[in-house]
C-alpha cells in the first residue's frame, strides 16, 4: 500500500485522483487546499488530514518522513501555473509526483524538473489518459499498420464555458496557458503519439475563447479547432442539448470517444505504480506544440483551415 498526499484537494479533477488512489488499494495520508469546504474527501478517505497552507502540508511532511513513514507519492490537481513549484515540492520532500495536464506550461520548466529529478532519484508523471482510452488505442495500432502512409486528420474541440471562466485563473494566459494549453494538450498529446512529430505549425487563429490551425505531422494532415464560445457547436450537438462536442475525422471517418472516460484516471495510477507511467519526455511534444500556438502570430484565413473556421467566416 502506496502513501499519497494531494495538493489541490478542492478542485473537480480532485475526485478523480482520490477515487483512483482508492482503487488501486491505496491510501491518502494527507492533503491540501486554500478552499476550507471538502467534505467530498469523506466519500474516499474520511481519516486524511487537511491543511489549507501548503507549509503546514509540508511541515508535517516532513515529521512523517522523520519518523520512518514517508509519503510515496503526491498527486497534484492545482491551477496550470502551480505545478512545477508544486512537483519541485514533492522531490523535495522525497516522493514521486503525478500532476494533472498540463505538466508544466513553459517548456524550459521540463529540463528544470529532470535535473530536480536526478538530483533525488525521484519521478514526477504526468496523466494523459487518452493513451488509454480503447477506441484511441485501436486507431494507434492501425495508423501503425498502415506503415508510411499521409492520414488527414480534422480534430475539432468545443466545450463551452460561462462568464465565471475569463474571470478565473482559467482566463489568464499567464496563468493557463491560453485555450491551446487548457483544453487542446490532451488532444495535442493524442495527434502527436499517433501520428508522430510536428513537422510544421501554423497558427490560423488564436483568441481568448477558440484557436485553430494545420499540423504537418509523421503521418497526418492535421485542421484543428478549439472553442470555448456555444455559439460554435455544430448543429447535431445544439439540437441535442449538448454543451461539448469532440470529434476527430480520419481520412474522412469519424472516430467516436465522447464516451469510456470515466475510469482513466485509476488505469493511469495503475500503470504508474507498475512502473510504465508516462513522465516528462511524453508529454515533451504536446507542451512545446501548446507553447508554438500561444506565441505564434496567426495568418490568418490561408492554406488548410479547418472547416469549422471557414464556416464562422462565413467562407
Amino acid at each position: 500500500m502506496k502513501r499519497f498526499a494531494l495538493i489541490g484537494s478542492a478542485g473537480y479533477i480532485a475526485d478523480r485522483h482520490m477515487k483512483a488512489i482508492k482503487e488501486t488499494g491505496n491510501v491518502l495520508i494527507c492533503a491540501t487546499d486554500r478552499f476550507d469546504v471538502m467534505g467530498r474527501i469523506d466519500s474516499f478517505f474520511p481519516d486524511a488530514e487537511f491543511f489549507l497552507e501548503i507549509e503546514n502540508l509540508d511541515k508535517y511532511m516532513d515529521d512523517l518522513r522523520r519518523d520512518g513513514h514517508p509519503i510515496d507519492y503526491v498527486s497534484i490537481c492545482t491551477p496550470n501555473y502551480m505545478h512545477p513549484s508544486h512537483i519541485r515540492f514533492a522531490l523535495r520532500n522525497g516522493a514521486n509526483a503525478i500532476c494533472e495536464k498540463p505538466l508544466v506550461i513553459f517548456p524550459e520548466d521540463m529540463r528544470i524538473i529532470k535535473d530536480i529529478e536526478a538530483e533525488t532519484g525521484r519521478r514526477v508523471y504526468t496523466v494523459l489518459q487518452l493513451r488509454y482510452h480503447q477506441a484511441i488505442l485501436a486507431l494507434k495500432k492501425e495508423i501503425e499498420s498502415a506503415g508510411s502512409q499521409m492520414h488527414e486528420i480534422d480534430l475539432s474541440y468545443i466545450t463551452t464555458r460561462g462568464k465565471w471562466y475569463s474571470k478565473s485563473w482559467k482566463g489568464d494566459v499567464v496563468k493557463s496557458g491560453g485555450i491551446a494549453t487548457n483544453i487542446g494538450i490532451h488532444f495535442f498529446d493524442m495527434i502527436t503519439w499517433i501520428f508522430g512529430g510536428v513537422k510544421e505549425n501554423i497558427v490560423h487563429f488564436y483568441g481568448p475563447d477558440k484557436a485553430a490551425g494545420f499540423l504537418q505531422l509523421e503521418k497526418a494532415r492535421v485542421r484543428w479547432f478549439l472553442s470555448l464560445d456555444y455559439n460554435d457547436l455544430p448543429l447535431q450537438a445544439t439540437s441535442k442539448g449538448m454543451r461539448t462536442y469532440r470529434s476527430i475525422t480520419v481520412n474522412g471517418r469519424e472516430i467516436e470517444f465522447s464516451g469510456g472516460f470515466t475510469d482513466l484516471h485509476t488505469v493511469t495510477y495503475q500503470n504508474i505504480l507498475n512502473g510504465n507511467g508516462f513522465g516528462i519526455d511524453d508529454a515533451r511534444e504536446s507542451i512545446e506544440l501548446t507553447d508554438f500556438v500561444r506565441n505564434a502570430n496567426p495568418v490568418g484565413l490561408v492554406g488548410e483551415v479547418h472547416p469549422l473556421l471557414k464556416q464562422k467566416a462565413g467562407l
